[in-house]
């Protein structure tokens, strides 16, 4: 019986095609993670340079110009009757006579009306019949309102001084009282003050009162402004608060545009000032035109990381100085460098254009 052979041959195993494989797919990884490096870092590039912009400063424009400038103290308050008397009845009587009519200016000493009880009414002062209460025959009771005579032209204000301001107001001064509705002005002074405080609260007020011989269709009750001067210049060269800077020595000066059109620092002396206009009288002259720095854009970038690290700053630093008026000034820029924006990215207003669209001011 012939035997079977059952020896099996062995398949040779082929091993390239798997390595290649695997090298495919290993470079396919390789390229798929440049890709996203690259589209990451692009997406980052871009963003940080989405936050940066350049460092600009605007300008507003300023003229000086010729005017008057006062400062004062200025209350609010209403006009009220100095003589307004009622007369009543004495005891219970009937109205003999009236004289009067209502809305008639009388004299003082020219009799009103007379009663049965012999009550003759006379005014106290001149001025104008005011209220009517009674006619012929009519009885009263004792104490019964008769005829109201008011002065309107001579009438009175009282403001409410406060602490702060009590030691620059005196009897004397000279102040104007102006109506809000009808819009006049009469100038008086401060008769009186009442040194004890009118209020318990936490700040202490005192009263002022000033006389007021008004005219025609001004009456009592209505409100005013009583304004009192300190000091005036007239016929000066002024110009807006805004306009001024300081130095560390709390000198002022502006900024101005040389015949060569670039910016410099001109110093300046200041006067009368009343919190909007100053005068000034030297280093200006009516017409001149100063510029200042308005609006300025840093780095957003640096402004992001000073918000997530603190309050470090990135931009120039600012100087804190004080005017003689004790008022906070800001002062951007450092006098001394020529221009208010001296460095990197500096672009001054040309041909002395604003560079916000502000006009003179």
């Amino acid at each position: 019986m012939e035997e079977k052979n059952t020896e099996q041959v062995q398949q040779p195993v082929v091993y390239g095609k798997k390595k290649r494989g695997k090298k495919r797919k290993t470079i396919r990884r390789i390229i798929l993670a440049l890709i996203l490096v690259v589209i990451l870092g692009g997406a980052a590039w871009l963003g940080i340079m989405s936050l940066r912009q350049e460092y600009t400063v605007t300008y507003d424009e300023y003229s000086a110009t010729t005017g008057t400038i006062s400062n004062a103290l200025s209350f609010s308050g209403s006009l009220q009757a100095r003589s307004n008397v009622t007369y009543t009845a004495s005891s219970p009587a009937t109205v003999r006579a009236v004289y009067v009519t209502r809305e008639q200016n009388v004299k003082a000493g020219d009799a009103l009306m007379r009663l049965s009880s012999g009550q003759t009414v006379e005014a106290e002062f001149d001025g104008r019949i005011n209220q009517l209460y009674v006619a012929e025959g009519d009885k009263v009771s004792a104490g019964a309102n008769l005829v109201q005579v008011v002065d309107f032209e001579h009438l009175q204000v009282s403001v409410r001084v406060d602490e702060y301001d009590i030691s620059s107001v005196h009897a004397g001064d000279q102040c104007r009282v102006s109506t809000v509705a009808t819009e006049n002005t009469f100038t008086t002074v401060i008769d009186s003050i009442n040194s004890v405080s009118s209020s318990s609260g936490s700040v202490a007020y005192y009263t002022a009162t000033a006389f007021v011989d008004v005219e025609e269709g001004v009456y009592p009750g209505m409100q005013v402004t009583v304004t009192i001067p300190k000091e005036e210049a007239a016929d000066v060269v002024i110009l807006r608060e805004a306009a001024l800077s300081f130095d560390l020595n709390n000198q002022a000066f502006v900024y101005t545009m040389n015949e060569s059109g670039e910016l410099e620092t001109t110093y300046v002396k200041t006067g009368v000032s009343n919190g909007n206009y100053v005068e000034i009288r030297d280093g200006l002259k009516s017409g001149d035109t100063v510029y200042v720095a308005v609006e300025t854009t840093t780095d957003s970038f640096s402004s992001l990381l000073s918000g997530l690290f603190g309050s470090q700053q990135f931009n120039r630093q600012q100087n804190r100085t004080r005017n003689t008026n004790n008022s906070e000034r800001w002062n951007n820029s450092n006098p001394g460098s020529g221009n208010p924006g001296s460095g990197s990215g500096f672009t001054p207003p040309s041909g002395g254009s604003n560079g916000s669209g502000g006009g003179g001011r």
